[in-house]
């Protein structure tokens, strides 16, 4: 009787111990935070990591593909009308980009690397060939009239070779051509008397099997904060395009990777050597990857706003006060002086007079906004759309008869989407930690549980112990008479 006396008292007793660890575990989140701060650990540019083999090569399948704007109405556009386009697309390419040239750097806090960039096109994912033709504005054309447009002398010479070289103010070349390069009768002309110039023109002219340079990426060892961070490009800590400090700093990874135990609240920073800045993502919705959990973070609209809107891109009016319209990006200062212009696909969250100026411009938020799926406790890279326009600043320029009567306008000229999905393989690795996460967020819920179900023995076995003393009592009136 004693025995069964001590297990009924000791079931109450652990019944309230679990109840209270449990409690207590869920409150102080002892379990999630020894997560996070293994992960912390774990997640590091170094030699036989994970996380280390994922940057230096990355084992999903990436693809660039291009959306092209070709012109229909060329004549009525020299007229003074309104460009007319439609989007031919799209020509896909595998993209490959190992991190070569890796070395460790400051006791393994830093390491410097390139990243050599490769693209493969794949027909049967495109449209057409390489060899489809595309009408599009002449932009080494644009680009020389811009240069000479208050050199009336040289203007003249430059405007009389042009016409008698048939050269306009629009052009038909391939696909190819446009993105990897061509030999440019105008700029092969001048490069006679400045052979400095390149007589070669494309959109992405060396930049397959190349580089943008050598960066140096803080390993996360000192902060997992800083997992990937770029510390320097090219040598340098800060660019020199812009006109402010702000505008010019080098913030965020670039792009392909990013620091473990990611919160809602936080701004993915990323430095994007094609966009000559940096840039941020703020938190969207939570998404599921395969089945993994992860936060999507898109770019705010404020990104590319104009300086009535977001006095902060007040330095990337360039010159100075010289500020465009919000949704788009003057990038010239970094292209060598070529009137180019950055912007979302279809001139998406641009202020309304640039998509209205181009006939077949619809922007749509699912097709052209750019977002970033990640795992928020691994910072893994689970899904990514990278989105982005090139267009080309056009006004009428008296001292080129090419012009004509064209209006001053923002010309789309092609938009590409390079995006990843996250590779089988992966997908196990992260299984395995998101069943780990939970089994260890679980527990002090688990201990909870049992807490109220020894409770509830505790309570049954108390309320049998009682029973017989009650009826015993009840039965002595009986036998006494």
């Amino acid at each position: 009787m004693l025995l069964k006396t001590c297990c009924v008292y000791g079931t109450g007793v652990f019944s309230m111990l679990m109840l209270i660890v449990g409690i207590a575990l869920v409150l102080s989140g002892v379990f999630p935070n020894l997560l996070q701060s293994f992960v912390e650990t774990e997640v590091v540019l170094k030699n036989g990591t994970d996380a280390f083999e994922a940057w230096a090569d990355p084992p999903a399948p990436i693809y660039m593909q291009f959306y092209f704007f070709n012109l229909t109405n060329p004549e009525e556009v020299l007229k003074g009308e309104r460009p007319a386009v439609v989007e031919l697309g799209p020509y896909t390419y595998r993209e490959y980009r190992p991190m070569e040239e890796v070395a460790f750097l400051e006791n393994g806090t830093k390491v410097a690397a390139v990243n050599t960039k490769t693209y493969i096109f794949q027909l049967n994912m495109s449209r057409g060939p390489e060899s489809d033709l595309i009408r599009t504005v002449n932009i080494p054309a644009v680009t020389v009239m811009e240069m000479f447009k208050d050199s009336a002398l040289e203007a003249n010479l430059i405007s009389a070779y042009m016409r008698s070289s048939g050269e306009g103010l629009f052009s038909t070349h391939t696909v190819g051509e446009l993105l990897w390069g061509y030999e440019d009768g105008l700029l092969k002309a001048l490069k006679l008397f400045r052979p400095e110039l390149d007589d070669v023109f494309g959109l992405f002219y060396k930049t397959n099997a190349s580089n943008d340079g050598q960066y140096v990426f803080f390993t996360g060892q000192q902060s997992y904060e800083d997992f990937a961070r770029v510390s320097t490009w090219n040598g340098e800590s800060s660019l020199n395009w812009w006109t402010s400090k702000e505008c010019n700093m080098i913030n965020g990874t670039n792009g392909a990777s990013f620091h473990p135990v990611i919160t809602k609240n936080e701004l993915l920073r990323i430095f994007s050597s094609e966009l000559c800045r940096s840039l941020y993502a703020v938190f969207e919705d939570d998404v599921s990857v395969k089945g993994i959990p992860g936060y999507r973070f898109i770019l705010p609209s404020e990104v590319f706003a104009n300086e009535s809107v977001n006095p902060a891109n007040a330095g990337f009016c360039v010159p100075a006060g010289n500020c465009l319209g919000s949704g788009l990006l003057n990038v010239s200062a970094c292209k060598q002086g070529a009137p180019i212009i950055m912007s979302s696909p279809h001139f998406y969250q641009a202020d309304a007079k640039y998509v209205q100026s181009v006939f077949g411009m619809k922007p749509v938020k699912e097709h052209h906004e750019t977002t970033i799926d990640v795992h928020p406790l691994t910072g893994f890279l689970l899904q990514a759309a990278k989105r982005l326009q090139i267009n080309v600043y056009v006004e009428q320029i008296e001292t080129f008869s090419q012009t004509g009567n064209v209006r001053t306008l923002i010309f789309p000229v092609v938009y590409l989407n390079e995006s990843v999905l996250i590779d089988d393989a992966s997908v196990q690795k992260l299984h395995v930690v998101v069943v780990e996460k939970n089994v260890l967020e679980n527990i002090p819920f688990i201990l909870i549980g049992l807490g109220i179900l020894l409770g509830g023995i505790f309570m049954v076995a108390m309320c049998r112990q009682k029973v017989p003393e009650s009826t015993s009592a009840e039965r002595q009136p009986l036998l006494s008479s």
